[in-house]
């Protein structure tokens, strides 16, 4: 079942890469106050390089103006191509934190988890976008199509923080 707005994030981790390499992160602790939350299929795809990400970066300080304590990207790809993706997007500069789900487990319990064999899409996240308040989904949007970056796209978005 996907998640819909008044659920509770699921509990579990992430990955980034840290000093000493890849460090888990507790989703409780990430989703503490105002948090825009975002999902997409892949680093380095089209829609997500080109159109995603860039929406969220040209306006992390104006959600941090509305009071939004983190902007979280999630993608299910290794810490180190997450890593790598967030410095080449300006996410990392931005002060977006882009998040592995390694493994899917994080976007399968939310319920929005796809796959497109002929792309080699096995077990991806579907784009949304997601304002969470302590844990709790306050609103969410997810696009249609994978390659569509409209109702999940950061302007969308900062309309409803």
């Amino acid at each position: 079942m996907t998640i819909t707005a008044g659920d509770r994030l699921p509990r579990g981790h992430l990955l980034r890469v840290g000093e000493a390499g890849p460090e888990a992160v507790d989703t409780a602790e990430l989703m503490k106050g105002k948090v825009a939350l975002f999902g997409l299929p892949g680093a380095f795809t089209g829609t997500c390089t080109n159109a995603h990400m860039p929406s969220f970066v040209r306006h992390a300080d104006a959600f941090r103006a509305k009071g939004v304590l983190r902007i979280v990207c999630i993608t299910v790809n290794d810490p180190f191509v997450v890593k790598a993706w967030a410095d080449q997007t300006g996410a990392t500069e931005a002060g977006i934190e882009v998040l592995a789900d390694a493994d899917g487990s994080m976007t399968k319990a939310l319920g929005l988890d796809f796959t497109a064999p002929p792309v080699g899409f096995f077990g991806r996240c579907k784009r949304f976008a997601a304002l969470v308040e302590d844990g709790e989904i306050k609103a969410i949007d997810v696009e249609d199509s994978p390659g569509n970056c409209t109702v999940s796209a950061g302007e969308a978005l900062l309309d409803k923080v």
